[in-house]
């Protein structure tokens, strides 16, 4: 059925694909470590209010400056909306570095990854 050397051949195959998986499954558990870690900052254009998320987007830290008190709520309302949109907006990026490091961007596993998070966080199928 298989001479000598299209056995060799197949058996080449085989163990590249192995070593292709396992190459694979090391790249994407090193984009699960650092993702993990990812987090980010951003602030206001008065300085009022500085928002920083995690790495799902969540809120890890709310500082709002005492000055804020002087201002209408609706207003610091959207003023900790904006920059909340604004710290996700850093966190994709920094997300899509990360993948295109580890996984690769361009690779079907980071592309869903990277959509799938873009659209927890309704920041749109484009990178931000």
């Amino acid at each position: 059925m298989f001479d000598d050397q299209s056995l060799d051949a197949a058996l080449q195959r085989i163990d590249e694909w192995e070593r292709s998986a396992t190459q694979r499954a090391e790249q994407a558990q090193e984009l699960a470590r650092r993702a993990a870690q990812i987090s980010a900052t951003a602030r206001s254009r008065d300085g009022l209010v500085e928002v920083t998320v995690g790495p799902e987007g969540q809120i890890q830290r709310l500082h709002l400056d005492d000055r804020i008190r002087q201002q209408p709520a609706a207003e610091t309302a959207d003023q900790i909306m904006a920059t909340l949109r604004s710290a996700q907006g850093r966190l994709v990026r920094q997300f899509d570095e990360v993948t295109a490091e580890t996984v690769g961007a361009d690779s079907e596993t980071g592309r869903m990854l990277m959509d799938s998070l873009r659209k927890r966080l309704g920041t749109g199928a484009e990178p931000a």
